[in-house]
């Protein structure tokens, strides 16, 4: 007797990729989404990009930075660290200082201003967190985690792999 083969597979075999059933395009989908919500927070009430909320949490995480390390750290690239960066450190959130030990880096800190805005953007995005994973039961959420992480591992070897 034939098996029947399921839509996925019949695409498979076709050369064809339905977007809403490919799990790249669902998990980024589902990642712009997330971003959006919680950027809804800061945009507007507190008159920042993405990128700019980027650059401050990873810098009121670490404490300082060279701007190079922010890329890699919040996996946005150079240039949208740059533009973060200039406009984090016109509305005097971060300063910019030599690095000692190397004069071609850059060290970043947040000032006192950037901390206390951090600070009242945390328990807002806390919050929108907490709303969305609401969606999920403790194991759920436990199981999520697990997941996550087995798949950034496994994507970050392939990525090296070439």
């Amino acid at each position: 007797m034939a098996q029947v083969k399921t839509a996925t597979e019949r695409q498979a075999s076709d050369g064809v990729i339905d977007l809403q059933r490919f799990f790249p395009y669902r998990l980024a989908v589902l990642a712009e989404e997330v971003s959006r919500t919680v950027a809804q927070l800061y945009s507007g009430r507190f008159d920042l990009t993405r990128h700019e909320w980027r650059v401050l949490a990873a810098l009121a995480a670490n404490r300082q930075m060279a701007a190079k390390d922010i890329a890699g750290y919040t996996t946005l690239d150079k240039m949208s660290v740059s533009r973060a960066v200039a406009a984090l450190e016109t509305n005097a959130y971060l300063t910019r200082e030599e690095d000692p030990a190397d004069r071609r880096n850059k060290i970043l800190r947040l000032t006192p201003a950037g901390r206390a805005l951090y600070q009242k953007i945390v328990p807002l995005a806390r919050a929108r967190e907490r709303h969305i994973l609401d969606a999920l039961t403790s194991a759920e959420r436990a199981a999520l985690d697990v997941i996550m992480k087995k798949l950034l591992a496994r994507a970050r070897d392939l990525r090296e792999r070439g």
